[in-house]
């Protein structure tokens, strides 16, 4: 069977297993999901034996030792990947909740009914974990998935997905609402993101080639980000004891995330205060800072390794560098930070640490981000710390879903009305 035939046959029997799962109780959908998380509980092994000839692969391969870290599964892992499963089952179902209601003058009532999106395309890179993650989230919120990991998971993905068809099947739902796509051909992406009679929404999860060539290629709804250029802001009435601490877990609690802070802001007049004690703190974590002249100036009078500092391009001002490096900017005020991130920034999460409530509003209200704080770390942009209890990723666009997307933003909504027997006049 060449790719085309087989990728139309993984959407027709999605489409139509999508119409089973949004018919499908909570009690059923929750069944499935505990069943899930015991079959891979009881084939631990198996999925230890199978990650093992990935993790094989991958060396012989000469991938990097940060793929392979992500691409490795663990006992520990694979135990919390089965209490991510028991957790999504704990989770309220958002499908069929009937909100805003109001009567109408004519007599009728008129709401909305939150309702699922159908067939969710998912394409993932290295981490097997994704597998069961968005298999969960997808039957919670009532979707079909169709599922297409990178090839240097492919026997731990298909050793998952036995698990998920096992919840399955135990729960009475259709092996189709999750398929694992099979081939590692990189035609089945293409097809996957072409076929709009079939699929709803694609949500891309990986480096920022794959997501470009997504977005390039799709015909489908892309739920997406390209890049994570956060920001901190110290503000001109930023509170002294708040400042280092919240750029500090910005910047280096983790460097590989999304939600790390990737660029520093601080206003003029409090630069001489902040910037000396942000350097040391910066340089004990041997983070690189690369800095506009009044920055420098500042970091080198407070004794800052040289070998650390470095003049900022264009560039570094919209990098995201994913490294311990940081862009650190002197601005005139509030007015020139908030112009500097709608330029720079690539719409994920920025930070204002200050005390003045007129400028805490000014940011949340200009600053055209997904999501924007005051006086918090980025690294709190996150579907877990949102309570959204899980996620299947962030989205920097603005429609259809914004920020962590978790089981509503896999939803949509549909007018709903009561009537009567009223008829219009």
């Amino acid at each position: 069977m060449d790719i085309q035939t087989y990728m139309q046959n993984l959407g027709r029997q999605a489409r139509t297993a999508s119409r089973a799962l949004a018919a499908a109780s909570t009690e059923a959908k929750n069944t499935a999901l505990m069943e899930m998380a015991s079959a891979i509980r009881a084939r631990r092994e198996t999925l230890l034996a199978a990650n093992r000839a990935d993790l094989e692969a991958a060396r012989a391969e000469g991938l990097e030792a940060a793929l392979i870290d992500r691409l490795t599964l663990s006992e520990k892992g694979i135990e919390a990947m089965a209490q991510g499963l028991e957790q999504i089952a704990a989770l309220p179902d958002p499908v069929g909740e009937i909100t805003d209601v109001k009567r109408r003058p004519s007599g009728i009532q008129v709401g909305k009914m939150r309702v699922p999106l159908g067939v969710i395309g998912i394409i993932y890179e290295a981490r097997p974990n994704v597998t069961a993650d968005a298999a969960a989230l997808c039957l919670k919120s009532g979707n079909a998935a169709i599922l297409r990991g990178g090839k240097e998971a492919l026997h731990s993905n298909q050793a998952i997905a036995t698990c998920v068809r096992a919840g399955l099947a135990a729960a009475g739902l259709p092996e189709a609402a999750v398929q694992v796509v099979e081939t590692t051909d990189r035609a089945a992406v293409g097809h996957l993101v072409t076929m709009p009679e079939y699929v709803d929404v694609i949500v891309p999860r990986g480096g920022k080639g794959l997501i470009e060539r997504i977005s390039r290629e799709a015909r489908v709804p892309v739920i997406k980000h390209l890049d994570g250029n956060c920001h901190v802001f110290i503000d001109a009435e930023a509170d002294p004891g708040k400042v280092v601490p919240i750029v500090e877990n910005a910047k280096t609690q983790r460097y590989g995330t999304c939600n790390t802070a990737e660029s520093l802001l601080v206003a003029a007049a409090v630069a001489k205060r902040f910037l000396p004690d942000i350097g040391r703190m910066l340089a004990s974590h041997r983070v690189e800072m690369r800095g506009c002249a009044a920055s420098l100036a500042l970091l080198r009078e407070a004794g800052v390794e040289a070998g650390l500092l470095r003049e900022a391009s264009d560039d570094d001002w919209r990098d995201e560098y994913l490294a311990p490096i940081i862009a650190v900017k002197v601005v005139a005020d509030l007015d020139e930070a908030i112009a500097h991130i709608n330029t720079y920034s690539s719409g994920h999460t920025e930070a204002i640490v200050t005390e003045n409530y007129t400028h805490a509003m000014r940011f949340l209200r200009e600053v055209d981000s997904a999501s924007v704080m005051v006086n918090a770390s980025t690294r709190f942009a996150d579907g877990f710390e949102y309570g959204l209890g899980a996620e299947i990723g962030i989205s920097t666009d603005k429609i259809h879903a914004r920020g962590p997307v978790g089981l509503e933003g896999l939803t949509s909504q549909k007018w709903i009305v009561f009537g009567n027997g009223e008829v219009r006049r």
